[in-house]
């Protein structure tokens, strides 16, 4: 399983087959192959790095949105009696719109651990995950910048153009999580293990095509899903379930005007929501494909036969 199921791919190929291989595809072979001598360059290089730009363009979406939801609540005092409901589905709807964004590529991770966690169980290339992976980051430091950039004048407001990290005039938790001090490093350790290998284990089913074809609304639970863990455990301030979600706004932070401080405060905190988070993915992928996913030939025709007696 690559991420997001997505739709038919097109390979690179030359202009003698390439009809051929667009025959389930959508799109009209003349515009393409006009495209094509137009931009050979571009048109050549883009579709070997297309995988790679659909994780950055897709987490650069997914965290500008984020950013954004999370900006609007803290800076609205108006609306904070429902302040985690807001960001629970302004973050869930950022999934989903960033999925359907780059569905069509393969890839669909936004995720570093994901990716980590799909390639020690072989569902995903070795070779692919750190293109992946930094490009996961790029875009989370992108977005958080964006995301910024949009409301700068409220921060300045707000805080006279101090940036804090702690204090009444602290803004550095709109972008990366900061517990509260009753959380220890290692209870915060476990809620950020425990939501990411729950989180994992339902993508490994809502993803699943090897034996269930695509549905195509997979995004929109993807979505429904994070909503639901940011309500479950939101109020711990300890859940991100994404290495890339966290650190990279934090190193955003560290270089534009927060100082030190996102490393340093609640005990050198950054480090737990960048490891628990991969280790709670790969216990989440192995369960699934070890208590659900059926190993043998006549268990996958097994469960494909199931599949389509329920859909008749």
């Amino acid at each position: 399983m690559s991420g997001l199921t997505s739709v038919v791919g097109i390979k690179p190929s030359s202009d003698d087959n390439l009809g051929t291989e667009l025959s389930n595809n959508s799109l009209d072979v003349n515009t393409l192959l006009a495209r094509k001598h137009r931009f050979p360059y571009f048109f050549k290089y883009r579709y070997e790095f297309r995988e790679y730009l659909a994780e950055l363009i897709g987490t650069t979406i997914f965290m500008t949105l984020g950013i954004c939801v999370n900006s609007t609540v803290f800076f609205d005092s108006a609306l904070s009696p429902e302040y985690m409901l807001i960001i629970a589905l302004g973050w869930g709807f950022a999934v989903v719109v960033s999925l359907y964004a780059i569905s069509g590529t393969g890839g669909g991770h936004l995720n570093p651990a994901m990716s980590i966690s799909l390639a020690v169980f072989g569902l995903f290339p070795w070779k692919k995950v750190p293109g992946f992976i930094a490009c996961q980051f790029l875009g989370c430091f992108f977005g958080s910048a964006i995301g910024y950039s949009v409301y700068v004048k409220k921060y300045n407001a707000f805080d006279g153009g101090s940036r804090q990290t702690t204090g009444p005039h602290a803004t550095a938790g709109i972008f990366s999580s900061y517990p509260d001090p009753i959380d220890v490093t290692w209870n915060a350790f476990y809620i950020e293990f425990a939501f990411t290998f729950i989180m994992n284990f339902i993508i490994q089913g809502v993803l699943e095509n090897r034996t269930y074809p695509s549905k195509g609304i997979e995004p929109l639970i993807l979505g429904l899903m994070i909503t639901a863990i940011i309500l479950a455990g939101g109020v711990t301030k300890s859940i991100n379930a994404n290495p890339a979600r966290d650190l990279a706004p934090r190193i955003f932070t560290a270089l534009f005007g927060w100082g030190s401080e996102p490393f340093t405060e609640n005990r050198h905190y950054f480090w737990v929501p960048v490891v628990a988070p991969i280790l709670g993915a790969i216990g989440g992928v192995g369960a699934y494909e070890l208590l659900l996913f059926p190993t043998d030939e006549y268990g996958v025709e097994v469960v494909k036969a199931e599949a389509e007696s329920n859909s008749g």
